[in-house]
């Protein structure tokens, strides 16, 4: 993980030396871009372990940044944390559908945010396992492939939708909470921002819509996968 490139992308310069500031110290290569469309030429030339983007940029905004990486050939897998100025749920939810792997509002704690660079890193990069595929009704779940399978046919997930729907596989009937999901599925123990984990439900009910499997909300609990 030491020597990763991190691309921050943000307008306002004291908060990119602020990020820089702490990244580096832990060892990571920092690269900036102070609008959306210098963001996306440094990405197409080369490609960061993870990016920090801002929404708030000139030129091109932080959602459109977000879109067109996730519907590029250059790096579509590629980790995102976005920044929000404003604590509106409608800033994050639109950022998390859009394939943000994760939000913080600012001002951030710059300690924050290089823990969760290192969750989501390290999520992003997960060993090869050689566990037996995962059977849930008829939904059949290769950790070591990183494969998904409904009914004979193969379902394409993000990174995190498959980290989210193996961890509900591998604790199948039981109700997870949430905060337990965030430390599970994105590696850490923060508490505050678990609407990340709704979106993310969201998005897997969607994708098991054709299967005999379900999540079930548990209210004022979490999830469980039920066939």
């Amino acid at each position: 993980m030491a020597g990763e490139m991190i691309l921050v992308v943000d307008d306002e310069a004291h908060i990119v030396e602020l990020a820089a500031l702490y990244l580096e110290q832990e060892g990571f290569r920092v690269e900036a871009a102070d609008d959306g469309a210098a963001a996306l030429e440094a990405i197409s030339h080369q490609p960061p372990a993870l990016m920090v983007l801002d929404l708030m940029l000139p030129e091109v905004d932080g959602w459109e940044v977000c879109r067109r990486v996730r519907a590029s050939h250059t790096a579509p897998d590629l980790p995102i944390i976005m920044l929000t100025a404003r604590d509106e749920d409608v800033d994050k939810i639109v950022g998390l559908e859009l394939g943000a792997d994760d939000y913080m509002t600012k001002p951030f704690n710059p300690r924050e945010l290089v823990a969760r660079v290192k969750a989501i890193l390290r999520r992003a990069r997960p060993a090869v396992r050689a566990e037996a595929p995962i059977h849930v009704g008829d939904v059949t779940i290769a950790p070591a492939r990183r494969e998904v399978i409904i009914s004979g046919k193969p379902v394409e997930l993000r990174p995190k939708e498959f980290d989210l729907l193996a961890t509900l596989a591998e604790h199948r009937g039981l109700v997870l909470s949430r905060e337990k999901l965030l430390e599970l599925v994105w590696g850490y123990d923060f508490y505050g921002e678990t609407r990340t984990v709704d979106v993310h439900i969201a998005h897997l009910r969607k994708r098991l819509a054709e299967s005999n499997v379900e999540i079930e909300t548990v209210l004022s609990v979490g999830y469980k996968l039920v066939a």
